[in-house]
């Protein structure tokens, strides 16, 4: 016999919000614009070079990619590496999603480097450093960048009411960064009524967590099936399907393990950035080949690449 629904159990039913994690993972009824559940997103692309690495591995392999995004910061890029990349992905038809470049862990502060403030790294320390993020993003925006990742609350506000007074493009996509970690459904939406386009959730979060954000929030999530060391190092390609099946629209994102962590990149590890870039793609390629067996007859569809008019190409 179940237990009877607790006081907050209740609470939460009457105000229609998940009362519990999603251990049934239903399918999600939410798709992207064009109709597919999922797209593929490879992170910590650096630079041009890089993005070149990814382009050409990708055409060799056959590997499917909507998304490329970087995590050393827009302020450690020249205009012409913006440029260049701009370009390449809008030839390509990729999204480019570059993460702001000032943070707290490149600040003066020391709270970061203690055990308890360590989560706070990636956050903006004070209005000066608020102000030199916006210039960040305005500059990539003069650019040609369509998508820029953030790990801020502030900053995701901030952008947001630019966007809402004509200050910034209006098809800008503001991708959460996972060091932002919203781990529950409540959290998730929050994020999503301050403006976040599309939201890279933490990487440990088991599927009945994701499918319990999915029925309270339809935004694409950003999920990693193969994860930094510094984040986890998890591995989940065999949970792709399910993944895809409950918590769609989703980003099915290729980290890579057991390797060094290159933030902030520049000419000094690009020979590593480019050979990490290349294994992510084939991880890529032997994750969805497996969701192509494992699958069986299921109909998981994936959104076109490439596809006219598609959000946060570079203009």
């Amino acid at each position: 016999m179940p237990l009877p629904p607790s006081p907050a159990a209740r609470l939460l039913a009457a105000l229609d919000l998940p009362t519990g994690d999603a251990h049934d993972l239903p399918p999600s009824p939410h798709r992207f614009p064009d109709g597919g559940q999922y797209r593929v997103e490879i992170p910590s692309v650096e630079g041009p070079r890089v993005l070149a690495a990814v382009i050409e591995e990708a055409r060799g392999r056959d590997v499917p990619i909507h998304r490329v995004s970087q995590g050393s910061g827009i302020m450690l890029l020249t205009d012409a590496e913006i440029g260049e990349m701009c370009g390449m992905c809008r030839e390509a038809r990729l999204e480019l999603s570059l993460f702001v470049g000032p943070r707290a862990a490149w600040d003066t502060g020391a709270s970061i480097v203690s055990p308890a403030g360590r989560t706070l790294g990636a956050q903006l320390r004070g209005q000066d450093q608020v102000r030199h993020a916006l210039d960040d993003v305005l500059r990539a925006v003069a650019l040609g960048v369509r998508s820029v990742l953030v790990a801020d609350m502030g900053l995701l506000r901030l952008l947001d009411v630019a966007k809402q007074a004509g200050h910034l493009p209006s098809t800008l996509i503001i991708k959460i960064s996972v060091q932002l970690a919203a781990a529950n459904p409540l959290a998730v939406a929050v994020l999503a009524d301050e403006g976040a386009t599309t939201i890279n959730v933490p990487t440990d979060l088991s599927l009945a967590h994701l499918a319990a954000i999915r029925q309270h929030c339809d935004v694409p999530l950003d999920v990693y099936v193969e994860v930094p060391d510094g984040f986890g190092g998890f591995v989940r390609h065999y949970e792709i399907p399910a993944l895809i099946e409950a918590v769609a629209p989703v980003y099915v994102k290729f980290g890579l393990r057991n390797a060094p962590d290159i933030y902030p990149s520049g000419l000094h590890l690009e020979h590593v950035a480019v050979l990490m870039a290349r294994e992510r793609v084939r991880r890529a390629e032997l994750g969805l080949a497996l969701l192509q067996r494992q699958a069986g007859e299921a109909v998981l569809v994936m959104s076109r690449v490439g596809a006219v008019g598609a959000p946060g190409i570079p203009e």
